[in-house]
C-alpha cells in the first residue's frame, strides 16, 4: 500500500519456533527466486489493511505458517526502486502449518 507521501508500506515477522530435535530457538528465512535473496517473510500492505494483519497474512502466504505475534520490532526504512519503503516487523511464534513452495517463495529455512 502506498500512502500520500509515496512511501511504500509493508509488514512482516521475524518468525520463530523451538526446534523439533533439541528445542533450541530457530528463526525462519524465505528464499525469493525473483530477487534470489533470503529475507524474513514480509510484503506490501493491501489497501486499507493494518500492518499487523498484513504481517500475519504475509507469513501465512510465504511460509504456510500460522503465527502468534508478540513484541513489536524496529521498523526498517530504505529505498526501493527509487521510493521510500517502510517495513513494520513483529516477533511471531510459528503455531502450526506446513511450507509449500510457490511462485514467490521457493524455500524456507529454519536457522539456529
Amino acid at each position: 500500500m502506498t500512502m500520500v507521501d509515496g512511501t511504500i508500506r509493508a509488514a512482516g515477522c521475524v518468525l520463530w519456533r523451538r526446534g523439533p530435535a533439541d528445542g533450541q530457538l530457530e528463526i525462519a528465512l524465505v528464499h525469493r527466486p525473483k530477487y534470489n535473496d533470503w529475507s524474513h517473510p514480509k510484503g506490501k500492505l493491501k489497501r486499507g489493511e493494518d500492518a499487523l494483519t498484513g504481517a500475519k497474512r504475509e507469513v501465512l502466504e510465504e511460509t504456510g505458517m500460522e503465527c502468534a505475534p508478540g513484541a513489536i520490532l524496529p521498523t526498517a526504512h530504505y529505498m526501493a526502486s527509487g521510493r521510500p519503503k517502510e517495513v513494520r516487523y513483529w516477533a511471531a511464534e510459528a503455531t502450526g502449518g506446513a511450507f509449500e513452495p510457490n511462485r514467490e517463495v521457493d524455500r524456507l529455512l529454519w536457522l539456529a
